[in-house]
């Protein structure tokens, strides 16, 4: 055998074994899976295949798939409905896998080839002999393999392809198969197909002895009573008894020992009674089977009990979490009041916050907290309301839906039961999922929750629900009354430093094996990761920095044989590269036409840039950066009382008759919408007009109407720390929004001065370089 190595995807099978010279199709739906065969695609069309040795793994690791396979090639995909891929694959050669050389974001492997050695002797031929004849005998019993299958073998004479092509033919369980597979030695190929061959050959003239005995003792007309004389006879062969009678004997028992509510007993008995009726092989007994299991494993009577210590849980909280006063202090009176009316009803909490600041890590904390057990509902891309309702049992392959899987889940009636990303739903033709939720989240309705599968009432009322979204606006408002909103915003630069020193470098040097003696970060080099590497509110990106600088080192030490690194602001540009990100950088010159506003997104605060450009022309506006409809109008706005106003700021009042405008917000390919832009639009055209500077170091953000007056805007915290970050020292905001000044971060605060503005005149009047003109205003 050629030791020729060959790098090949690979794509582990699950619960089946493919041979060479065979020609199958097969489904793949796992991404890993997908994106191997992508690859396989773009290369020379050529994939491993081999057998997981587990039929049950989801997501198989090195460890659970088998060395030996099938070298491949991909005759033909057909894309399915559901990110599902059906494949037409021939099997080629016998491969080992001699190494991994990739685990993501497909598993690629170093394949050395198992080419089938020639033997020609006495031993061989005889038990070629014996091989075919054997088949023949199959063949002509069984009626699974068409004749023409004899006559496809009569033309090969190599005996390695003519052997595989055999077991292909043959229903053999999956170790059995991988077994042969396995077996590259010919003579020992040849002695286990025989053997194979001979017991399968055996269990077909038993089929068919059952058969012949049945036929003589019933009514050919009667079809249910010869399926039940045919599994008698099966029975009395094995020497078993009837395994229909041992299930509901098992069934009985454990629906005795459950302590099922009345209702739910009586239902469970009615089901086992039509089970009997059914008979085992009826396609009804398969559903009434699953159904009653669902029954059997939902936790109807069981809890666990409540541990609230309100000194314990603010500890927790404040370990396995830095900062978030507010919050903390929010969950912590929703607990007490809970301790102290020993209730569970109460409002439902709403985590609202960008991504990567600890939303769903702080609802575990509380499950642990409390003694709960905890369990997690991922409501992103939900569009089905039977999703949370579940299908009928009339519905084939029909399951509970995702609130009754997560109680089964929970093993018990009081999980804490997170409802993750609650704003990301959405509905279609089937339905509206949120509607569905309102009864999960009203402690009025939902202690008789009806799952469409179960038909029976669930009690959710003891169910401790939170939830987490980045946005408010997308969640249905009959929902959003259901719930109380606490706000998670984003980390100032001393709070992500606290949490990469306190928690996340800890956390990756346990997950990398690493003692903190071995590796130590300076305090200038995790300021240098935070400010030059990491644009974001949470400290996800952040984790991913440090975790690549601390893997940098580890190879670092084993290469240059260190026993320690210590990692300075030198060393994160070495392993990093130049900053990405110049936070405290910004252009210190003052420009006419240039205003730094501030925007709110999914993802936390930021700066947003408006440039505004005034030219020779006939009065047109243009305006461009992929704007919202609500920012149009928003700029509309603006240049409508700018042109109402003119005079008054010093501008030639025929500015829209001979002046081309165009308004401009730069990254053109980032869509952009919302009114707080309405003051920035406006201090633009009134610089480019007039011809005065704007000053570099102020930010501002409000809404416009026509008579000038600035409305309050939403996401006065994430703007500030954008701006903060951005080294900007001034932001003008709507008075109306002076309220929300206290939630702002002292260290923000003390370096930032806000100035409050109820009319655009004050807005001018501080970010305008210059007096301002405004005689005759009438507004």
């Amino acid at each position: 055998m050629a030791d020729k190595i060959t790098t090949l995807p690979l794509i582990p099978l699950r619960g089946m074994v493919i041979f060479p010279e065979m020609i199958i199709h097969f489904d793949v739906g796992r991404s890993k899976s997908i994106a191997a065969l992508e690859e396989a695609m773009l290369k020379e069309q050529k994939i491993f295949l081999s057998a997981q040795k587990d039929i049950e793994t989801e997501e198989p690791i090195k460890e659970d798939i088998s060395l030996i396979g099938t070298i491949c090639n991909i005759k033909q995909i057909l894309r399915l409905p559901g990110n599902t891929i059906r494949v037409l694959v021939e099997g080629e050669i016998r491969g080992k896998i001699e190494k991994y050389t990739k685990e993501e974001p497909y598993y690629e492997v170093d394949i050395k080839e198992l080419e089938d050695e020639d033997i020609e002797d006495k031993k061989t031929e005889a038990l070629m002999r014996n091989v075919k004849k054997t088949f023949e005998e199959y063949v002509k019993l069984s009626e699974a393999i068409p004749t023409e299958a004899l006559m496809s073998l009569e033309d090969i004479e190599n005996i390695g392809k003519l052997t595989d092509i055999i077991i292909s033919y043959l229903p053999l369980k999956q170790n059995k198969k991988q077994e042969l597979l396995e077996t590259y030695e010919l003579n020992q190929r040849l002695q286990k197909l025989l053997y194979l061959l001979n017991n399968e050959l055996e269990i077909v003239r038993v089929e068919k002895k059952i058969g012949t005995k049945v036929k003589k003792n019933i009514d050919k007309g009667q079809k249910e009573y010869y399926l039940r004389e045919q599994l008698k006879v099966i029975q009395e062969e094995l020497g078993e008894d009837d395994e229909l009678n041992k299930e509901i004997k098992s069934y009985k028992n454990k629906i005795s020992k459950a302590k099922l509510p009345k209702e739910v007993k009586e239902k469970a008995l009615y089901e086992l009674k039509k089970l009997g009726r059914s008979g085992n092989y009826s396609a009804e007994s398969s559903v009434i089977s699953n159904y009653l299991d669902w029954i059997l494993e939902l936790p109807w009577n069981k809890k666990t009990s409540d541990n609230i210590d309100i000194k314990k849980a603010r500890e927790i909280l404040d370990k396995e979490h830095y900062g978030l006063d507010e919050v903390k202090d929010r969950i912590i009176e929703y607990l007490a009041v809970k301790k102290v009316s020993n209730s569970i009803k109460g409002p439902i909490l709403c985590l609202v916050g960008p991504p990567g600041v600890g939303k769903t890590s702080i609802a575990r904390s509380v499950s642990h907290a409390v003694n709960r057990n905890f369990v997690r509902m991922s409501l992103g891309g939900v569009r089905d309301e039977a999703e949370i309702r579940g299908h009928r049992k009339t519905y084939i392959g029909a399951i509970p839906g995702r609130i009754i899987y997560g109680m089964k889940k929970a093993k018990s009636k009081n999980p804490l039961f997170l409802l993750d990303e609650i704003d990301k739903m959405s509905n279609d033709f089937k339905g509206d999922p949120a509607d569905a939720l309102l009864e999960v989240l009203d402690d009025e309705q939902n202690n008789t929750f009806r799952d469409h599968y179960l038909e029976l009432d669930f009690d959710l009322s003891q169910v401790l629900f939170l939830t987490t979204a980045n946005r408010l606006d997308t969640i249905p408002r009959p929902l959003l009354d259901r719930m109380e909103i606490i706000e998670v915003s984003g980390y100032t630069s001393e709070e992500k430093f606290h949490i990469a020193k306190d928690h996340l470098i800890p956390k990756i040097l346990g997950e990398h094996n690493v003692s903190s003696k071995d590796i130590t970060f300076s305090e200038g080099a995790i300021y240098s990761i935070i400010d030059g590497y990491t644009r974001e509110s949470g400290v996800r990106e952040l984790e991913r920095k440090i975790s690549a600088v601390i893997r940098k080192s580890i190879t670092e030490m084993l290469k240059k044989d260190k026993k320690l690194i210590n990692i300075t602001v030198n060393s994160v540009t070495k392993y990093l590269g130049t900053e990405i990100f110049t936070y405290d950088e910004i252009d210190k010159r003052d420009k006419v036409g240039v205003v730094t506003g501030l925007a709110w997104t999914g993802y936390g605060g930021d700066t947003l840039p408006i440039e505004v450009s005034v030219m020779e022309g006939s009065g047109k506006l243009e305006l461009t950066g992929q704007l919202g409809d609500v920012m149009v109008e928003s700029a509309k706005a603006a240049y409508s009382y700018v042109r109402a106003n003119a005079s008054s700021y010093g501008i030639d009042s025929k500015f829209y008759k001979n002046k081309d405008m165009h308004i401009h917000v730069p990254e053109g390919a980032v869509p952009k919408d919302g009114p707080s832009a309405g003051v920035t639009i406006t201090t633009a055209i009134v610089s480019s007009l007039s011809g005065k500077k704007v000053k570099h170091n102020v930010a501002m953000t409000g809404e416009i109407t026509l008579t000038g007056i600035v409305l309050p805007i939403g996401g006065l915290k994430e703007k500030s720390l954008a701006a903060y970050r951005m080294g900007i020292d001034t932001i003008i905001i709507p008075k109306k929004n002076e309220k929300d000044i206290k939630k702002i971060p002292k260290t923000v605060k003390n370096k930032i001065k806000f100035i409050l503005a109820d009319k655009i005149d004050v807005v001018l009047k501080n970010a305008l370089i210059g007096d301002v003109k405004n005689g005759n205003k009438k507004s």
